[in-house]
């Protein structure tokens, strides 16, 4: 059965950072290049650093996030900062240009006080002015509703080996949604449950202007096209005040 190593090797086969061919990655690889520092929150095996580095980033580049195993892949690069934990975890003060969460890590912040303390502890690493640039899959467009086994991806890992990757939505409450994610390796199963939290943006603007930021731009895919209830996703730009 799929180890936590395996498995966090799988998700970089899932999701390689690719600039030249997904939009999303495009959107933070700008940013991240013209910024002297940056802290990534949520980094997971840190394929958007490594890509900075390797592409002439000579600033600061440090990462942060809780899975152990993801956080193993992300150290094969030593030129970057690397920290195991939570965001609101974060042992920085007033030390970076930048700070981002990419590919919806923010939707792992279930609760109320993750949401604040989390914002608060990302500002609190950003100098005076800095700013923070995540997304979130928008509500309204109900993401979780192609979450099934219909869409089951089979897919060629690390090792050569196809495994075949589904998800399941257990419940929606409210504003949470509780799926599975199954890996059929072909010898057993691997099943790793998660919540994720869908914000809508009056209450994900109003987080962020409580916990110190001013939304700077928001949008609603990551080429700046106008944020609308079809969208898709809630991309911000929120600076330090």
């Amino acid at each position: 059965m799929y180890s936590d190593a395996e498995a966090a090797a799988l998700y970089d086969v899932m999701n390689p950072w690719k600039p030249e061919s997904y939009r999303s990655d495009a959107f933070y690889t700008r940013l991240v290049m013209a910024a002297d520092s940056v802290a990534d929150f949520g980094c997971g095996t840190g394929s958007m650093l490594h890509h900075a580095r390797e592409h002439g980033h000579t600033g600061r580049l440090a990462g942060l996030d809780p899975d152990s195993a993801m956080l193993g892949r992300a150290q094969a690069r030593t030129d970057v900062e690397w920290v195991l934990g939570r965001a609101d975890m974060s042992p920085w003060q007033h030390e970076f240009q930048l700070a981002t969460m990419a590919s919806n890590a923010f939707q792992c912040l279930t609760s109320e006080d993750d949401v604040i303390n989390s914002l608060r502890a990302i500002r609190r690493s950003l100098a005076d002015g800095g700013r923070f640039a995540f997304e979130t899959r928008n509500p309204a467009a109900q993401a979780w509703l192609d979450w099934n086994p219909s869409n089951a991806r089979d897919v060629v890992d690390a090792n050569g080996r196809t495994v075949r990757v589904w998800h399941e939505v257990e419940e929606v409450d409210g504003d949470l949604v509780t799926f599975t994610e199954t890996t059929d390796d072909g010898v057993g199963l691997r099943v790793d449950r998660a919540t994720l939290r869908f914000l809508d943006p009056e209450r994900l603007n109003a987080a962020l202007v409580t916990t110190g930021f001013a939304v700077e731009n928001q949008y609603g895919d990551f080429t700046g096209g106008a944020l609308t209830a079809e969208s898709k996703s809630i991309v911000t730009l929120a600076r330090r005040v």
